[in-house]
């Protein structure tokens, strides 16, 4: 379990990075490598577009206001999005030496949880993937086949943990705004960045920091998403009745369609 690190030291953040890199990578190797199956790729693809899908329906009310659209936009396309991650952990790798040295412990902390949760992530819907195919769903996801891929993987420990990331990553983003200074220096980093082949990390922490920064106050969103994935976990890992799903969680619909792309609004 990935567990609040702002008082570690900057050579346990760094080790604690690697790691999850590490797993992240090999995770991505196991989907997309020479011995995956042909289908692999495109069964994996599907099931993100499946998730992103039900993501933007779950949070359409936050992604629709103003105050915790930017937050709702950042977790739907830099945590949960259906986008492969590898440039961003592979710019991660390159900048970490230079990372550990300039950048405040707290957006280090940041940068551990959401590769955490990245690694987390790809072994959970490999899993996913699995058993979607072995039910012959894989190409035709609804939340009947979902949450009986999600029954069978069980794993709910790590679903649990999922959800404790959320939290932490949003936590300490919140704490960053408060940090003197630190809005310029992201500003300043960004063309550096860009420059030296580290844009999409600079953005990733320049999206969250400005999102929650923009919100003033991350308790609401933060309750929100923990409520509703936390009732989705315990919906999808109840025995199916007669082979259909548990009824939905208050406030949520039975089914979500299977989108063509991420249908979350586009990052201003």
């Amino acid at each position: 379990m990935s567990t609040p690190l702002p008082q570690a030291s900057r050579q346990a953040l760094g080790e604690a990075l690697g790691h999850h890199l590490e797993q992240a990578r090999r995770w991505r190797a196991a989907r997309s490598g020479a011995a995956a199956p042909a289908t692999e790729v495109a069964d994996h693809d599907a099931l993100r577009r499946w998730q992103a899908g039900r993501l933007a329906q779950t949070y359409a009310d936050l992604l629709s206001d103003t105050r915790h659209a930017p937050a709702a936009r950042f977790f739907l396309t830099e945590l949960y999005g259906p986008q492969d991650f590898s440039g961003r952990d592979a710019e991660l790798e390159r900048a970490l030496p230079k990372l550990l040295t300039t950048l405040p412990t707290r957006a280090l902390a940041t940068l551990v949880d959401a590769v955490s949760m990245d690694a987390l992530s790809e072994a959970l819907d490999r899993e996913m993937v699995l058993q979607l195919r072995a039910a012959g769903r894989a190409q035709s996801i609804d939340e009947a086949a979902y949450a009986a891929a999600y029954r069978a993987c069980g794993r709910l420990e790590d679903r649990r943990r999922q959800i404790e990331l959320v939290q932490h990553i949003g936590q300490t983003l919140d704490r960053l705004t408060h940090v003197p200074l630190l809005a310029t220096t992201l500003r300043l980093m960004r063309h550096p960045a860009e420059k030296a082949g580290f844009g999409q990390m600079q953005h990733f922490l320049q999206t969250g920091f400005e999102a929650f920064r923009h919100m003033q106050g991350a308790e609401h969103f933060l309750a929100t998403v923990q409520q509703r994935e936390t009732a989705l976990m315990q919906r999808w890992s109840a025995p199916a009745v007669d082979g259909t799903a548990a009824a939905p969680a208050p406030g949520q619909s039975a089914t979500w369609p299977t989108p063509t792309c991420c249908s979350c609004p586009p990052a201003g």
